[in-house]
C-alpha cells in the first residue's frame, strides 16, 4: 500500500484562506438554514418565470399559426394568382413553416386516420364508401403539435357510415339504450276496518236519592211529677191557729 502523503506535502506552495473577523461567533447552522430557504424561494421564482415564458411563447406561436392560415386562404386568392403574386406567397408561408419547425412547431397529418377529439374536432361528415366511419377524408382547418402537447387542434371531415350500415348502427344504439318501461303499479289503498255501529244505550233517569233521616235520639225519660200541695180545708186551718 502506498502511504498517503503528509498534509504538509500537499499544501505546500498554499496560502491559507484569511479567517474574517469576527467569525468565530457566528451560528453555522442559522446560516445554513437561511440559505437553504433563499435557495427554496429562488427556485420558486425561477419556475414561476419558466410558466409564464412558456405561456408567452405558446401565445407568440399560436398568433404565427394564425398568420399561416391568412397566408393559405391567400393563396387560393384567384386574382392574386392571375396577377402572379401567389408564387411570393407560398415562399412566405414556407419560410415562416420553416421558423415554426425551429421552434418544433409541426402540422398535423390526419387523413386516413381515426378522428380522436384530444386533436381533432369534427366539423363535418361525408360518406365515403369502402372507408370505415368516423375516419378523416379532409381537413379544413390544419392543427399543429408543439413539442409533446397540443398547439391547435384540427377541424375536420369525418367518413359517415353508408345508408344501410347508418340504419344498422341505428338499430343497435337504440337497442342497446332502450330501457325496458316497467308499468307503475299503483298500490291499493289499505282496507279500512269500519267501524261498528255505535249502539245508543237509553239511559234511565237516576232517581235522587232522599236524604238519609237523622237517627232519632233517645227520648229523655219522664220526670216525675211532684205532687201538688193538696189544699187544705178550712176546719183544718182552723185547727191549726
Amino acid at each position: 500500500m502506498t502511504e498517503a502523503p503528509p498534509t504538509d506535502a500537499l499544501l505546500e506552495g498554499r496560502e491559507p484562506l484569511e479567517i474574517p473577523p469576527g467569525i468565530e461567533g457566528v451560528d453555522l447552522a442559522e446560516h445554513f438554514s437561511r440559505l437553504l430557504l433563499r435557495a427554496s424561494l429562488l427556485d420558486g421564482k425561477m419556475k414561476r418565470a419558466e410558466r409564464e415564458a412558456r405561456e408567452e411563447q405558446r401565445e407568440l406561436l399560436g398568433v404565427l399559426v394564425e398568420v399561416d392560415d391568412a397566408l393559405a386562404a391567400l393563396s387560393l386568392d384567384r386574382e392574386l394568382v392571375a396577377l402572379g403574386r401567389g408564387d411570393g406567397i407560398e415562399a412566405t408561408r414556407r419560410r415562416l413553416l420553416g421558423r415554426l419547425a425551429k421552434a418544433e412547431v409541426r402540422p398535423m397529418r390526419l387523413e386516413g386516420m381515426a378522428a380522436d377529439p384530444r386533436v381533432t374536432e369534427i366539423v363535418g361528415s361525408e360518406v365515403r364508401p369502402g372507408v370505415a366511419p368516423e375516419t378523416v377524408v379532409r381537413t379544413v382547418v390544419t392543427g399543429f403539435f408543439w413539442k409533446d402537447e397540443v398547439l391547435r387542434r384540427a377541424q375536420v371531415v369525418v367518413a359517415a357510415p353508408e345508408a344501410g350500415v347508418e340504419a344498422e348502427v341505428e338499430a343497435e344504439v337504440e337497442a342497446e339504450v332502450e330501457v325496458e318501461v316497467v308499468p307503475v303499479v299503483e298500490p291499493e289503498p289499505e282496507h279500512v276496518a269500519e267501524a261498528e255501529p255505535v249502539v245508543e244505550l237509553e239511559l234511565e233517569p237516576v232517581a235522587e236519592a232522599e236524604p238519609e233521616a237523622a237517627p232519632e235520639q233517645p227520648a229523655a225519660p219522664a220526670r216525675p211529677k211532684r205532687a201538688q200541695p193538696r189544699a187544705r180545708s178550712r176546719a183544718e186551718r182552723k185547727h191549726k191557729k
